[in-house]
């Protein structure tokens, strides 16, 4: 892979491997249009967009920002939330995740070359005042159920994203790569798949096993890195650390997406504080310092990434 020396606004980097992705929310607090720039001034070739800094441009905007930057695009974050019973509250819920249906076909088809129409889900919590989680994880299956055919005529695949339990009551009850492979199993491959996040799966103990399944059926959408390092922040939603940072094996994990065939983009999608503090050209300059070492060097050589 190509280690010559390169600098992004005074800071010296190496050439970034080509299956790198910087998921914007490591760079939060940049614009989508110096996200973009920033990305692609540090020979970047590819970028996940998050909904917010999206619709702050508007889409059509947001399309033409992308289509200039010559950048891929390698995910949508996010769509989901719709644990919540039949009513008015879950009727908003759906009409928004066709709205993020809509904005992932739109952003792949402006991204460059191989860009992937990949939507990623966060099922949602348990219910306000419920302690049913297995009926929470059955709305889910609904929910993708009435949303599976709108995604399959736009060409997008809704990608389940299994977090840690410790967010089990409140952002996802999808625990387990088994659980959101088990949910996507009556699908398409095309059109549900699943997420492969270090951050939320490096301590399963069936892990290798169904990142193997995930492979022979064919559902690993996207596969996205950070560490995990202890003591976790007081806002544990904040505690993702640079590739290397902490105790993810990460030679493991990369080995075991590799033996599947995935050969896509690799998301580094970090959320901490004092990282988000930092100029986002420093923090890009050393994510890919930490993708190289930890990530990169586990990969079978560089390429051009397969759109999916």
């Amino acid at each position: 892979m190509a280690r010559a020396a390169g600098h992004l606004r005074g800071h010296p980097v190496t050439t970034p491997d080509p299956r790198l992705s910087i998921n914007q929310a490591t760079i939060k607090y940049a614009t989508l249009e110096e996200a973009l720039r920033t990305t692609a001034d540090a020979g970047i070739t590819s970028i996940g967009l998050w909904r917010d800094s999206v619709q702050a441009a508007s889409l059509v905007g947001a399309a033409r920002l992308l289509a200039d930057s010559g950048l891929r695009f390698s995910s949508l974050c996010r769509g989901g939330f719709f644990t919540v019973p039949e009513g008015r509250a879950r009727r908003a819920a759906m009409d928004d995740n066709r709205r993020a249906i809509e904005e992932t076909a739109t952003l792949a088809a402006a991204g460059a070359s191989g860009s992937a129409s990949v939507l990623v889900m966060v099922a949602g919590g348990i219910p306000q005042g419920s302690k049913d989680l297995v009926g929470a994880r059955s709305m889910v299956q609904d929910a993708l159920a009435e949303l599976a055919p709108e995604a399959q005529a736009a060409g997008v695949t809704l990608a389940l994203e299994p977090l840690h339990p410790m967010y089990a009551s409140d952002r996802a009850v999808i625990s387990t790569l088994k659980q959101a492979l088990d949910l996507a199993s009556p699908f398409p491959s095309s059109v549900v798949g699943v997420v492969v996040d270090t951050f939320h799966v490096w301590w399963d103990p069936e892990l290798s096993e169904q990142i193997g399944r995930a492979g022979r059926e064919g559902r690993i959408a996207s596969y996205q890195v950070c560490d995990w390092a202890t003591p976790l922040a007081a806002d544990v939603l904040l505690s993702r650390h640079y590739p290397g940072d902490g105790v993810i094996d990460f030679r493991a994990i990369t080995a075991a997406v590799e033996a599947t065939g995935y050969a896509g983009d690799i998301e580094v999608e970090i959320f901490n504080q004092e990282i988000w503090d930092t100029a986002p050209a420093t923090a890009i300059a050393r994510t890919i310092e930490g993708f190289e070492a930890n990530v990169a060097a586990h990969l079978r050589g560089p390429g051009a990434v397969v759109g999916r």
